[in-house]
Parts: structure tokens; C-alpha cells; sequence
């Protein structure tokens, strides 16, 4: 079972920050346009990327919390700063970017609102610290992924010394 927990774990945690490793390189990119190609740009963005979102931050969140419940030693330490990252992230969402996004929803082409880039801007920074803190959970996941636990790791290699293994 913990096999397979840690395995969903890195797969939701690994796709959540692939995702928002994306949409950073593509609002970087946005950078250089004006209000209008910026605003059509988010509005396809807004269509269904928000479903990816949940579709990956929320199995990645709960597959970390039952991992955190079944691991041992140094990787137990690992894995619940793992998802405390994750939750920075789930927080960093609702208080800034899911607002942003409303507001954003209901901006015009034609019309963009003369703050448009103020509001870009925050919602950027938002991302890009939500966007830092998957891909620091990701790797403290596939670093508790590879180590034996340490209390395990002492009885493996007395076992092996036992045996007579070098």
C-alpha cells in the first residue's frame, strides 16, 4: 500500500509542478505584449486550466498527507515539508490567484481594465512563488522516495553484515 501511495504521491505532486512550470514560462512570455493579447491569452487559459489544477493539487495532496501517516524516520520529516509546500501552494491559490482569476474571468478584449498589468503582475508573483514551493515538495518527494528510513536502514545493513555480505 505505502508503494503505492508514494507512487501517486510523485505522480499528482511531479504533473501539479510540471503544470505550473508551464503556465510560468507562458505568463513570462505574456510579458512583452499589451492588454488585449494578455487578457485573450488568460481567458483561454481560464477556460479549463483551473480543472488540470484541481485535477493534480488535490490528489497530490491527499496521496501526501496519507504518506506523511504511513512513513517512518528522516523521510516521515521529508514528506510533511513536502506537504506543508503543497499546502503554501493550495493557500497561495485560494487567497490570491483564484481572485485574481474571478476578476479576471469577466475582463473584456476589447476593454482590458486600466490596471491590467498591476493585477498581472500580482497574480505572477503569486504563481511563481506557488509555482517555487510544488516543485521544492516535488524533489523532497523523490529524495524520501529513494532513502531508507533510518531505523530500517541500521537493520539492512546489520543483516547484511550477518550474513557476511560486503
Amino acid at each position: 500500500m505505502t508503494r503505492f501511495v508514494r507512487s501517486a504521491s510523485l505522480l499528482f505532486s511531479g504533473l501539479f509542478a510540471g503544470f505550473l512550470v508551464c503556465v510560468l514560462v507562458l505568463e513570462n512570455s505574456l510579458r512583452g505584449y499589451d492588454a488585449a493579447v494578455y487578457t485573450q491569452t488568460r481567458l483561454v487559459e481560464l477556460d479549463s486550466l483551473d480543472k488540470l489544477a484541481s485535477a493534480t493539487l488535490i490528489p497530490a495532496l491527499i496521496t501526501t498527507a496519507v504518506l506523511v501517516v504511513r512513513a517512518r524516520g528522516n523521510n516521515r520529516r521529508l514528506v510533511l515539508v513536502a506537504l506543508v509546500l503543497l499546502v503554501v501552494v493550495f493557500a497561495t491559490t485560494l487567497a490570491v490567484n483564484l481572485p485574481i482569476n474571478s476578476d479576471q474571468a469577466a475582463w473584456s478584449v476589447q476593454n482590458p481594465p486600466s490596471d491590467w498589468a498591476s493585477v498581472r503582475d500580482g497574480w505572477q508573483v503569486a504563481h511563481a512563488i506557488r509555482t517555487a514551493a510544488a516543485v521544492v515538495a516535488f524533489g523532497l518527494l523523490i529524495v524520501a522516495g529513494q532513502r531508507k528510513s533510518v531505523g530500517r536502514s541500521g537493520r539492512l545493513g546489520n543483516a547484511a553484515v550477518q550474513a557476511g555480505v560486503r
